[in-house]
């Protein structure tokens, strides 16, 4: 077991929950459907809010609103949107202490590691704010004679995002930041776990200048999201959650017309090659596999050692390291990481756990059962270790989404290669080797989206685009980069001519370019 470190005492248990609201034309509106969701301190297990859940009357005005102010925002030249973003990344970095305590609060990863939560939005943002240049289109001079041929990229209308628990900031400003500087209105729905950042941030925009109704926060669950996807008003919709939901809002959204990018779960594996530098591998695995307690759909939850040499050494130093991780409360500046979301999340990873043993693999380091003095009542579990498991296992198969590490051992590089290659999920994998043909090799073949090369979490820079493949991702278009441009804008093409004033008649053929 992991040694308990002991923490600041939990709250008084009789403070009242704070009332949340949904954020509507620029204002904080209160919930009138009678239906409300709690929001938990994971690290004490007390509620600390109560955030109204959307019925479809509430989410349609949030919808008519956003189409109300469209057309305004849409008229704004690129240049003055872009200004927009600027203003609200100055007024983020103003208060970026503040925003990560109180989104290490409810979501219960580290203050630090919601920093890097915070960071990794405010980078689209800035991406964003090269819309200028983003949108120009293409222009051929005289394609045929007289003839000019341009394109246009112009806004969608309303879009909505529906965002999860485990990235608060990030990923809201991932779906809200390109769409907006595209001309687009925006309304988000965050998890209803951790709801406060979201809201937060859309003040903030709109101290940073963008019009009310441009962007709307509504807290919900399914009502308010089938309405979002069947609404005809809203013309777009991105998604990040789990794999059968994506599913379902992937297949609802198109089936209702709209366009849609909608990305699931995950098991990324990271290869350790026998050439591969053993410490900065097993530094790689603790920070991708336990960072944030797991719940990152980018965490690094299999490891595969090529030969049993290799596999033990590696086995080896993670149990040593592993016992001497710190799990503590989330404003523990000491803690490597913090509790888990939800009490159901914790009995669902520890479930895994227990289901392990059955399966047969050998545990380790057993993390089930782990408790932080002063904060007992929180939803802490300690890291798992789990060695030869194999493909057949649900534990390898599924997604855990806590602070459980699989080994599953390779005879070769070749039966390491297919592991990731065939498993349903496609979002990331790493390979870590000194071999530069090995790593070119691997990353042209292997069968994921994104592939990291001695990198554990190969999370692409704002600037290229993020996207899983197979039944991690839903969709031809991914997230931010390019493709986040090209999603929140339909391409118009222009050809025109100016007569010179010679009559020339009726033509009776398809044009041809002379």
């Amino acid at each position: 077991m992991v040694t308990d470190h002991s923490a600041p005492r939990d709250p008084d248990p009789a403070d009242e929950p704070r009332e949340l609201t949904h954020f509507i034309h620029g204002k904080h509106v209160p919930g009138r459907s009678d239906s409300f969701g709690d929001v938990y301190d994971p690290s004490t297990g007390a509620v600390q809010a109560r955030v109204p859940l959307a019925g479809r009357a509430e989410t349609e005005a949030a919808i008519a609103d956003a189409e109300r102010a469209q057309p305004e925002w849409a008229a704004w030249n690129p240049q003055r949107r872009a200004r927009v973003l600027l203003r609200f990344l100055q007024l983020v970095d103003d208060e970026r202490e503040s925003l990560a305590r109180l989104l290490s609060s409810e979501h219960g990863k580290t203050v630090p590691d919601a920093h890097g939560d915070i960071q990794r939005g405010l980078e689209v943002v800035e991406f964003a704010a090269g819309i200028p240049h983003l949108l120009k289109g293409e222009f051929t001079d005289n394609a045929g004679t007289g003839i000019d041929v341009h394109s246009l990229r112009q806004p969608l209308g309303v879009v909505a995002g529906i965002t999860p628990f485990n990235f608060p900031a990030m990923i809201p400003l991932w779906k809200a930041a390109p769409s907006l500087a595209c001309g687009n209105a925006f309304i988000l729905k965050p998890s209803e776990r951790d709801p406060s950042v979201p809201l937060r941030l859309a003040e903030l925009f709109l101290e940073a200048g963008l019009p009310p109704g441009v962007l709307n926060v509504v807290n919900g669950g399914k009502e308010s999201v089938d309405t979002l996807l069947t609404d005809p008003r809203v013309a777009a919709v991105g998604f990040v959650g789990s794999t059968p939901i994506a599913e379902y809002v992937y297949t609802t959204a198109t089936a209702h017309g709209k366009r849609a990018q909608c990305f699931g779960g995950a098991k990324n594996h990271m290869i350790v090659m026998p050439d591969a530098d053993l410490d900065q591998v097993v530094d790689a695995l603790i920070g991708a596999g336990y960072g944030s307690a797991g719940e990152r759909c980018m965490a690094v939850s299999v490891a595969v050692p090529v030969g049993e040499e290799t596999a033990d050494a590696l086995v080896a130093r993670l149990k040593e390291r592993i016992t001497g991780l710190r799990v503590g409360a989330s404003h523990d500046p000491d803690a490597d990481f913090g509790p888990l979301v939800t009490r159901e999340a914790l009995e669902r990873v520890e479930g895994y756990v227990d289901l392990g043993v059955t399966e047969g693999a050998d545990l380790v380091v057993d993390g089930r059962g782990h408790t932080v003095p002063g904060h007992e009542n929180g939803f802490f579990t300690g890291p798992s270790l789990f060695d030869r498991v194999t493909p057949d296992m649900r534990i390898y198969r599924e997604e855990i989404f806590g602070p459980v590490l699989s080994v599953v051992r390779a005879d070769t590089y070749e039966d390491a290669l297919r592991l990731p290659s065939e498993h349903e999920y496609g979002n990331g994998v790493a390979i870590f080797t000194r071999d530069g043909d090995t790593a070119r090799d691997f990353s042209q073949r292997v069968n994921t989206g994104m592939v990291g090369v001695n990198v554990p979490i190969p999370v692409p820079v704002a600037y290229h685009t993020f996207g899983g493949w197979k039944r991690s991702g839903f969709g031809d278009l991914n997230q931010h980069g390019p493709d986040s441009i090209r999603f929140h804008t339909r391409t118009k093409t222009v050809t025109s001519r100016w007569p010179s004033g010679a009559k020339e008649g009726a033509s009776f053929t398809i044009p041809v370019m002379k």
